[in-house]
């Protein structure tokens, strides 16, 4: 989600990375070797890129859609944008990509032999949010997070030589748990767009209606039902933390720092007591500074 009021400079290669400092944990932190630093962000670029396209949030201009080959009349086209997109990905690794942001990306997959996989599911993820509005169930919302988070862990493992099946599994639970964490930041803001990432199921169980998240503020059983969800991302981020403890140094803080910022979003969402719908309840600094030291003591 980019912050309201943030500046565009016209340059769509910085634009989109000056977003990092708008998530809800830290992309490539100053502590990090330049390599890492460079490659997190080369993955960064892309993750938000694919994700401003199908969100529609792209600068204005269409200087993506010319970077990426789709003619002015079709620039608001978002399946369109989509697989050019994809197109010019799979240059990256069999030609030279168009897009300043996959040209950027291409050192990184080479240097550390990426697959296309994670990649691709990214962008599937958002086509499906062109078709898919609605989830029927817990299960469905975790395939949906398998495509539009899990594949960004798996990757941050790959470029730092980390990868095993224990800790992608892990991985894919503090994803997971973010992606979950973001939808309730966003309950607002995503039915603006007709999307609505609160399973259906739950929201029967607690009587909750489509009408009662369109209003200023949040009754009970809207309160209730975000209450439960928000429990149900804390048990993700509880069952992925052990990947933290798995790995040493640098790359150990970095990752307590991703558990973290989940950690503190939910803080902060309880701290508003389960009301999101005026807006995402955003945690503060020294807020996720003491979850990053009670990640990294292996406190709960």
């Amino acid at each position: 989600m980019t912050e309201t009021g943030t500046p565009r400079t016209g340059d769509t290669e910085r634009d989109t990375l000056e977003k990092a400092a708008h998530e809800n944990f830290p992309v490539a932190p100053f502590f990090l070797p330049a390599a890492w630093r460079a490659d997190l962000m080369a993955l960064y670029g892309f993750a938000r890129l694919v994700d401003d396209i199908g969100d529609g949030d792209l600068a204005p201009g269409g200087a993506d859609a010319h970077h990426l080959g789709v003619s002015p009349q079709d620039a608001d086209d978002r399946l369109l944008l989509l697989d050019a997109f994809e197109a010019d990905l799979r240059r990256v690794f069999d030609g030279t990509p168009h897009h300043p942001l996959l040209r950027r990306l291409r050192p990184t997959v080479h240097r550390h032999a990426l697959s296309p996989e994670p990649f691709l599911g990214l962008i599937a993820a958002n086509r499906q949010d062109q078709l898919v509005r609605r989830y029927e169930t817990y299960d469905d919302l975790l395939a949906y997070c398998e495509l539009s988070a899990n594949p960004v862990g798996r990757l941050v493992l790959a470029v730092t030589g980390t990868s095993t099946p224990e800790r992608v599994r892990h991985s894919d639970a503090i994803c997971t748990a973010l992606q979950i964490v973001e939808h309730l930041q966003d309950v607002t803001e995503d039915l603006g767009r007709d999307r609505i990432y609160l399973p259906a199921a739950d929201m029967k169980r607690f009587h909750v209606s489509e009408a009662d998240l369109a209003t200023s503020t949040a009754g009970a059983s809207v309160r209730a039902l975000v209450a439960y969800e928000a429990e149900c991302a804390r048990n993700l981020l509880n069952e992925g933390t052990p990947l933290v403890g798995s790995v040493h140094g640098r790359l150990r803080l970095l990752l307590a720092g991703f558990v973290a910022g989940g950690r503190a979003a939910i803080h902060a969402i309880t701290a508003a007591r389960y009301d999101v719908l005026p807006g995402p309840p955003k945690p503060g600094k020294l807020r996720l500074l003491r979850e990053v030291g009670a990640t990294l003591r292996g406190e709960g």
